[in-house]
């Protein structure tokens, strides 16, 4: 039984719902292991655009079923909001998605705390919808999981504590009385939506591994934010590397065959933290508008910035990076010259991998190397060899100074364009 992790590995937004839609052909299950609706995958299907925040991308590939792991945290409005947007536009979701009976709920007033946190001189940018406030409930052991939120007389109980604890916060939005009618409201209705989907993930997944089912292992936000091995305090809430898909979903570790990183060709950051590469201007603006660099969640722009091999790097080492997706190779196209930052100068060290203390996280200088551009559109490619010259280049060299080979390379938001190098390395 393959299964197979498809992680970001840089700080998010590199195209990974696409590479899980194109890869979920091949995939009996796709998995969501970790974050919750403030993540943002954008899938181009049938000349449609679907913008995806908390159901697994495999959602659009017809006979594939999807499971929302114990790792995510769900608020059932979205939950609601986005089945349903799904339904109108044709993709049948009942009977091919699972809702874990663990994952955490958001209610309104993890939301309220979020956004009183970020506006409140305390913020590190997030999109305030209110992942971190349940992680810290999850973690405090006050969290209320789904199966919880389906027992209604526990539920009540179990917001009215949660109100009590949060009440010196809380009570800086607008009174107690009105956020819990907030919680309340309209309640009975999605209780029964979600108990449509909720069920015990972890024996479903299991079931489906011991009949040799092929399962893709989803990860929202990117490596640089897990909790643990990211840009601290700069990150997400849970751990978006391999190792979270094995919590987050309720596999063994023995489980897993094959980790995919997936990259941009150049680098990009949403809100605030350390970011080397990072560069403002022309090519900068080139590449926001050509790129369309712009939040899924939030609209808002994103940083922009060479590529980041010390980064990478990082990225390999956490996850154990067994191949690497290149997304956004036909963005570059018109950039003369490309950088590719190779190590970093500290003072008069140079370093080659990335530093842990959050100072020289901030410190560091690029230190980098210059490639000859290419141009025209690369949108058409789909075997290695249509690609210019430069481009190819490009690539090899990144692969070569990794050491982990790109096995896919994406020139386009559509899943037609997409090249695949070494489809024997894809499922490890």
């Amino acid at each position: 039984m393959p299964a197979l992790v498809v992680v970001g590995a840089q700080w998010g937004d590199e195209g990974k719902g696409k590479i899980v839609h194109f890869l979920g052909k091949g995939a009996d299950w796709v998995v969501r292991y970790q974050g919750g609706d403030n993540a943002g995958h954008t899938v181009v299907f049938d000349g449609q655009k679907y913008a995806l925040h908390l159901i697994p991308s495999g959602i659009l590939q017809t006979g594939v079923k999807n499971i929302i792991g114990d790792g995510v945290v769900v608020n059932p409005r979205a939950f609601v909001d986005e089945i349903k947007m799904l339904g109108k536009r044709g993709i049948k979701v009942q009977g091919r998605l699972f809702l874990s009976l663990a994952a955490h709920v958001i209610l309104p007033y993890h939301i309220y705390l979020d956004t009183l946190r970020e506006e409140g001189g305390r913020g590190i940018g997030t999109t305030k919808k209110g992942i971190g406030p349940c992680y810290e409930d999850k973690v405090a052991r006050i969290g209320i999981r789904v199966a919880d939120y389906l027992d209604a007389s526990s539920f009540r109980a179990l917001v009215r504590l949660n109100l009590k604890v949060r009440a010196a916060e809380l009570a800086k939005v607008k009174p107690l009385k009105e956020i819990e009618a907030e919680v309340f409201d309209g309640y009975e209705a999605r209780r029964r939506f979600l108990a449509r989907f909720a069920a015990d993930t972890g024996l479903i997944l299991d079931a489906a591994r011991r009949k040799g089912a092929r399962i893709l292992l989803e990860s929202a936000q990117g490596s640089m934010l897990d909790l643990d091995h990211g840009t601290y305090p700069f990150v997400t809430s849970s751990s978006p590397v391999a190792g979270g898909a094995c919590v987050g979903a309720g596999v063994g570790p023995t489980t897993i065959t094959g980790v995919m990183g997936v990259t941009k060709a150049y680098t990009t950051r949403v809100g605030l933290g350390p970011f080397p590469t990072e560069i403002e201007g022309s090519v900068a603006r080139y590449l926001r508008e050509v790129g369309k660099e712009y939040g899924v969640t939030t609209g808002r722009p994103r940083r922009i910035g060479w590529l980041d091999l010390p980064q990478l790097r990082a990225a390999i080492r956490m996850n154990g990076l067994t191949s690497f997706t290149m997304t956004k190779l036909d963005t570059l196209s018109g950039v003369h010259p490309i950088k590719v930052c190779v190590a970093y100068k500290l003072g008069k060290k140079r370093l080659t991998e990335f530093p842990v203390a959050r100072r020289a996280q901030l410190d560091v200088e690029p230190v980098y190397e210059s490639f000859p551009g290419f141009s025209g559109d690369l949108s058409g490619a789909r075997k290695f060899g249509d690609l210019p010259l430069g481009a190819r280049r490009y690539v090899l060299a990144v692969e070569k100074s990794l050491g982990v080979p790109i096995v896919v390379v994406s020139v386009g938001q559509s899943r037609e364009q997409t090249i695949i190098r070494d489809a024997k390395r894809i499922w490890g």
